[in-house]
């Protein structure tokens, strides 16, 4: 029985008493408001449901009185082996060992859908995340916001959404013209620039540049710079797309700001149209030879100019467009993820939701990500003055990595530990998960060498207390996933696998799969192997959703 089947039984069961209590109270019940969850305390049962409490004062009923009644049909249903109240109205159900053993079976069949969901169905995300510069590597903080915002992007996929991941390149502005001049600077073997990009890379794209325009050092200033920028960009970027796959991060979509600033067949570009657009809502006004959008009415702190004076666009104009060019896209969700130093911009894009005629407090997220730094980690060599992705990569894997990235709340500042990462103990917590779903894998191979087989799936045999913690908690992988994709907080998925990975160590350390010496083969065996292999699949599928690989063996 799983938890949406309780559900669905204690709804069947509340409906008829309602009503009795007050007529025309079924009809306002609906079965997600039947709520259970799984008791801190072990003794307590397997399940517990609050729904008397809640329900209590409509019903013009004591909230104990009302537990009991409903404990008392509960205690009636199949599969159910006791319903008792506690407290002030907490319903606290015990499950026959058939019944919750019956779970293994579901996850195994389910494979690598278990876990998926519908709480988010119908909804349609954009979800932007890590957007660098394209003049340089890909740094720590980088590293940390691809790690979860992939992350978050497997969860909302397994929960019913329709997102897609996007990363926004910067590829216009002041930016790339001070790119290159430090690229061609190089070439010339010429000091960097004032306000340039230092770092051994420069140099290194200057050969690369050089090698696919010779003539390079000859050419007019103007054409020059021209060609030493966009044939170092196009360089750059790849690398940046190259590190990102190699930490097995993938974009659905690549989206550069210079088609913001390009015309289309009206002279108009898609910042011009913004302008028009926000206008037409109203909140677009001019003042002082300027175009201003009243963003105070929507939480700013002040009003933005979006065109100055001299006509030239602020950066506020392509953040309104880009905004405006993802609804036309049909997002209707837009979540963005960024770094610590850019909380200024909650407020602002925000505003540009409302400008938009959006709803700012349901349209849009902003997720601000906090700083993390790795223990005795050195200054790239090729960039000078970062870490760098690609180097954190060799040196802890992306295994380590990304998990210990992810198991932390992205409001949080993080330290990394290398010594700890790089441990094969238990003190380790992605070598504690991998581990775990490593041992289920040497226990599938041991069993079918000695002749244990699924052949036969006897729950009822599933009855030693560490059998029903473990299922227990098998259950509540749905709920984990659907909830961090709500939260936005994957981290919640590496922590269930970390509860997981004890309660299948100390389960292992019980009950055996494969007989002792001469024993014979039980049924008992053979449906232990079931509850094996569900572990296996719950803790390879959870390890999906954080992008960290599922080892067979350690």
């Amino acid at each position: 029985m799983t938890p949406s089947d309780l559900s669905r039984v204690l709804f069947g069961i509340l409906a008829p008493i309602a009503e009795r209590r007050r007529e025309g109270a079924s009809a306002e019940l609906t079965e997600t408001m039947v709520t259970i969850e799984r008791p801190k305390n072990r003794d307590h049962g397997d399940w517990a449901s609050n729904i008397a409490m809640k329900l209590a004062k409509s019903l013009g009923v004591n909230p104990r009185e009302l537990a009991i009644e409903i404990a008392t049909e509960l205690h009636k249903a199949d599969g159910v082996a006791s319903a008792e109240v506690a407290g002030p109205g907490f319903i606290n159900i015990r499950l026959e060992a058939a019944a919750a053993g019956q779970l293994a079976q579901v996850i195994v069949n389910a494979g690598i859908s278990y876990g998926r969901n519908n709480s988010l169905a119908g909804q349609t995300i954009n979800l932007e995340f890590v957007s660098a510069n394209p003049v340089g590597p890909l740094h720590i903080g980088h590293t940390r916001w691809a790690a979860l915002g992939d992350s978050i992007r497997r969860v909302l996929a397994a929960s019913g959404a329709d997102v897609a991941s996007e990363y926004y390149i910067n590829d216009a502005g002041s930016q790339m013209d001070t790119f290159g001049l430090s690229v061609l600077a190089a070439a010339k073997g010429e000091p960097t620039p004032e306000g340039g990009y230092p770092g051994a890379y420069i140099g290194e794209l200057a050969d690369a540049v050089v090698a696919q325009a010779p003539t390079l050092t000859h050419m007019p200033d103007d054409e020059a710079v021209r060609t030493a920028r966009e044939i170092a960009y196009g360089l750059q970027l790849e690398e940046i797309k190259q590190s990102l796959a190699r930490f097995n991060v993938h974009f659905d979509i690549w989206f550069s700001e210079r088609t913001l600033h390009a015309s289309s067949g009206d002279g108009k570009s898609d910042i011009d149209s913004a302008v028009d657009r926000l206008r037409e809502q109203g909140h677009v006004y001019d003042k002082d030879d300027a175009i201003w959008v009243r963003t105070t009415e929507f939480g700013d702190d002040k009003d933005r100019v979006i065109r100055r004076g001299n006509g030239v666009y602020t950066y506020f104009a392509a953040d309104a467009a880009y905004y405006l060019n993802k609804g036309d896209r049909g997002f209707t969700h837009k979540i963005y993820l960024l770094g610590a130093d850019h909380h200024g911009y909650v407020h602002r894009l925000k505003a540009v939701a409302g400008a938009a005629g959006d709803d700012p407090e349901n349209d849009i997220e902003v997720l601000i990500g906090q700083l993390v730094s790795v223990n005795g980690a050195r200054l790239s060599k090729r960039a000078g003055n970062i870490i760098e992705l690609d180097d954190l990569q060799a040196w802890l894997g992306t295994d380590a990595l990304r998990y210990s990235l992810g198991r932390s709340p992205a409001d949080s500042p993080l330290t990394l530990d290398p010594e700890l990462l790089r441990k094969r103990t238990n003190d380790n917590p992605v070598f504690y998960v991998q581990y775990a779903h490593a041992r289920t894998c040497a226990v599938g191979r041991n069993a079918a060498e000695s002749g244990v087989d699924r052949s036969v799936f006897a729950p009822e045999t599933l009855t030693h207390e560490t059998e029903g913690a473990l299922l227990g908690a098998l259950q509540e992988f749905p709920r984990i996933v659907a909830q961090s994709a709500e939260l936005r907080e994957p981290h919640r998925v590496a922590r269930y696998l970390e509860e997981i990975a004890g309660l299948y160590h100390r389960w292992y350390d019980n009950c055996r799969v494969i007989p002792r010496g001469d024993d014979s083969i039980d049924d008992v065996h053979r449906t232990r192997l079931w509850l094996n292999d569900a572990s296996r699949q719950v803790i390879a599928n959870g390890l999906d959703l954080l992008g960290v690989s599922a080892p067979e063996r350690m």
